[in-house]
């Protein structure tokens, strides 16, 4: 594949990536997401902010630019146009691009998410046994405590921890890029780690109130 056709390919996606689901969905319905609830535009706001149904939604949609890439577009790749390395390094560029574009979108002056569901889907993607350690893990934290932020920590943590476990056979790069990607997702969690720290972070409600 031609320099120049790789490079406007991975700019797609990572404008792909930076379609703002959370923004568009709560824009819809007359509520700017940045201004509401915790301010990050991302699915758990969506959830809080707008409705629990159209929360679930933009998370599936989140998961989706993250998907996408890592697994159905290097496979677009080696069928029309070759690709400059083996599917799982093409996967992993595709995947870093689109969680990139969620974090870091051109559209909203590059203040985006946070990256668990784009995340989750490029693991799936890409690491479908790390990802499925870290859906497992958010879970374990998430049903006891409610904390969706701890619950993604948590589960960034298990999954880098379980790409080294499951995923080496290959090489260290595969591992290493998942436990990068998951070091940037617990970072951008920090103003959320301060507030777990000092008791006032939400918790995700379902019916009576949490308290």
């Amino acid at each position: 594949m031609p320099i120049l056709t790789w490079t406007c390919l991975v700019a797609a996606l990572y404008l792909l990536g930076s379609i703002p689901t959370a923004y568009l969905v709560a824009r819809a319905h007359g509520v700017d997401i940045r201004t509401v609830g915790s301010g990050n535009v991302g699915a758990t706001n969506v959830f809080r902010s707008v409705g629990k149904a159209w929360g679930l939604f933009t998370f599936a949609a989140d998961a989706l630019k993250g998907f996408v890439p890592a697994r159905v577009f290097p496979a677009v790749c080696a069928a029309h146009f070759g690709f400059p390395g083996d599917m799982e390094t093409t996967g992993l560029v595709c995947a870093a691009m689109a969680i990139a574009g969620h974090n870091w979108p051109v559209w909203l002056g590059f203040r985006g998410g946070k990256g668990v569901a784009t995340g989750a889907g490029a693991l799936m993607g890409v690491a479908p046994l790390a990802g499925a350690v870290g859906m497992v893990t958010w879970l374990f934290v998430f049903l006891p405590s409610r904390y969706v932020s701890l619950a993604s920590i948590a589960a960034a943590a298990g999954t880098g921890a379980a790409a080294w476990v499951f995923h080496r056979g290959g090489g260290p790069v595969l591992p290493a890029v998942i436990t990068i990607l998951a070091a940037v997702l617990i970072l951008r969690h920090r103003s959320n780690i301060k507030r777990l720290l000092q008791g006032t972070e939400n918790r995700i409600t379902f019916g009576k109130k949490i308290v």
